[in-house]
This record gives C-alpha cells, sequence and structure tokens, in this order.
C-alpha cells in the first residue's frame, strides 16, 4: 500500500537518495527543506514525478501534514556548514525535533530521528556501543551539532515514553557517496576534491586518527529497515561499518584511485576532533538481522569520484 512520507532534509545529502529510493518502492513523498546546506538540484530530477512534492520550509517552525511515516533528516551535518551558524544548527536540531515529533503525534505517525555517531565526542571508549554515553565538549565548537543532536534524541525519547509515539533512532556513523556538495568539508570529499585537483591534501593532526565509513546505500538500506520493523525499537541504535581506517591511508588510497599527483600534508589538530571513530554493531545486528553494509570502500569511493570529477567539470 502506497504510503505518505514526509521527509525533513530531503534536498541534502542523505535526504535526496532518501527521497529517491521511497518513490522507486512506490511511495508518495513530500520533501521539506530550506536549502541551508541542501541543494534543489539533489531532487531536480524528481520533481515531475507526480508522487513527489517539494517544500521549502524551515523545521524552525511548525508544519502541518497528514501524513504515515517522518524522517527528521534536517541539519547541517558538516563541521563548516553547522559551524557558519551555530544558533541556526541548534535550533533546527531542538525546534525541528519537537515540531516534527508533534506533528508525529496528532496524526500517529512513526518517526524516525537522523542522529549522528558524534553524540559519543571524541570517546574514551572503542568501538562507540549505544550505552556509552559520550565524551562531549557543550561549550567546544562543535558542541552545537553534538548536544543538539543528544538533545534531540531525549526529546524522542521523552515523547515515546510520555506520549506513546513511536519512534527510531538511527546514531549514523561516516557516510559518503554522489551528492556531497563540493565545499561539503569532510575528509572524503575534501580528499577527493583536493587530489583531482593536484592540489595537496591536508591532513589536520598526525594522520593516525581513525574512522569507518558506509557508502549512502548502504545507509538507506538501514534506515528503512529500521523505519519499517515491526519491533519496539524506541532506542538509538548505530548505523555504520565497523571496516576502520586511519587518515593517512584513506588520502593514499584517494590518490591512488584517481591518478593524481597530489602531496600530502600535515596542519594541526583541530579543536575537539575525534581521534577515534567506528560503532560497535552488536545491538543493530540483533534488531536488523538482514543489514549489513555491503559496498566495499574502494567500490563506494570509485563512485563518488566519478561523481565529483563529473561535477567539477560542471561547475567549470
Amino acid at each position: 500500500m502506497r504510503k505518505r512520507i514526509l521527509i525533513t532534509g530531503g534536498a541534502g545529502f542523505l535526504g535526496s537518495h532518501l527521497c529517491e529510493r521511497l518513490l522507486n518502492m512506490g511511495n508518495e513523498v513530500i520533501c521539506l527543506d530550506n536549502y541551508f546546506s541542501g541543494s534543489k538540484q539533489n531532487i531536480a530530477h524528481l520533481l515531475t514525478n507526480p508522487y513527489f512534492e517539494l517544500v521549502r520550509h524551515d523545521v524552525t517552525v511548525p508544519y502541518y501534514a497528514e501524513v504515515d511515516e517522518i524522517y527528521n533528516l534536517a541539519c547541517p551535518a558538516s563541521p563548516i556548514h553547522y559551524q557558519k551558524n551555530p544558533i541556526k544548527t541548534i535550533k533546527t536540531s531542538v525546534m525541528g525535533a519537537i515540531n516534527m515529533l508533534g506533528l508525529a503525534k496528532r496524526v500517529k505517525a512513526k518517526i524516525l530521528q537522523a542522529s549522528t555517531s558524534e553524540v559519543y565526542g571524541d570517546p574514551k571508549v572503542h568501538p562507540q556501543p549505544e550505552g556509552y554515553w559520550g565524551n562531549v565538549n557543550p561549550i567546544g565548537p562543535r558542541a552545537c551539532y553534538d548536544e543538539g543532536k543528544r538533545c534531540a534524541e531525549t526529546l524522542f525519547t521523552s515523547y515515546h515514553v510520555q506520549n506513546g509515539v513511536d519512534i527510531r533512532i538511527a546514531r549514523i556513523f561516516n557516510t559518503y557517496g554522489p551528492k556531497m556538495s563540493l565545499t561539503d568539508g569532510r575528509v572524503i570529499s575534501n580528499f577527493i576534491v583536493q587530489a583531482l585537483s593536484n592540489k595537496d591534501i591536508t591532513i589536520y593532526g598526525d594522520g593516525n586518527q581513525t574512522r569507518s565509513f558506509m557508502y549512502v546505500d548502504d545507509l538507506i538500506d538501514a534506515l528503512i529497515l529500521l523505519m519499517e520493523s515491526k519491533s519496539d525499537i524506541h532506542f538509538p541504535i548505530n548505523i555504520g561499518s565497523t571496516q576502520e581506517y586511519k587518515m593517512i591511508d584513506l588520502a593514499k588510497k584517494i590518490i591512488q584511485l584517481t591518478g593524481s599527483e597530489s602531496k600530502i600534508v600535515f596542519k594541526p589538530q583541530v579543536e575537539d576532533d575525534p581521534k577515534q571513530r567506528k560503532p560497535d554493531t552488536s545491538l543493530t545486528q540483533k534488531v536488523l538481522p538482514t543489514w549489513s553494509p555491503k559496498i566495499s570502500l574502494d567500490e563506494g569511493l570509485t563512485r563518488t569520484i566519478e561523481y565529483f570529477r563529473q561535477e567539477i567539470e560542471r561547475q567549470g
């Protein structure tokens, strides 16, 4: 049966992939975005679909619609974007959650929160399980995003406990793929753009800090499975790859895959930047037993590099 699904942040990197996938599954999709960090170009090819509706709207303002499901993805997710206007960032996370939870309560919709591995801060536990409370600087340069997402998780949990709202919370670890912005500021997009331009690849720190990278298609699979799950998964679960890579190794791999002549240069460590980041997925395997990341880093990077190459040529 066709569902009516609302996606906030639907013109962003993750949201645009989710819009496309849910439409292809035969659903009706309402895409909400204010284009603070999203782009209409990401969803322009969907505008001719009669079951797709694009609404320019800011989630800090209430929105009303009859829907069956809500994916709350609205919030700038890269440091360059969320640090540009930290007050706006935390308002988007907190007020956006309040408005979408209020809507879900009124229309009895199931609602999923796109949370983040950033709730763990610079972790002292590795890998990070959902029961770890994190190590977050509440007044640091990343706090507007980290604490905003932590507060949103509190709001989602409280709306479930107090009002019976059917919630899902996905703690998303580093994700990459086509439709990332050229000026995204995150490590994979930075490295690829620098490599394709034969510019120095910049590593902040000694290059030994680690991340686990998941291709966007694998994330979308997980979000939809989590939303569709009949189980009472009213608690956060980690969504991410358990394959861990050092920044120095990632840079070398991207230089190899692009055939770049770039050199690697090192700059001082960024304040509060996590030294290690990898999910403990034991709980994920229990609640989503059919899911695991399928796209290897080499395959995902190859697809992403080709997208970035075309974008650089297009923007010329």
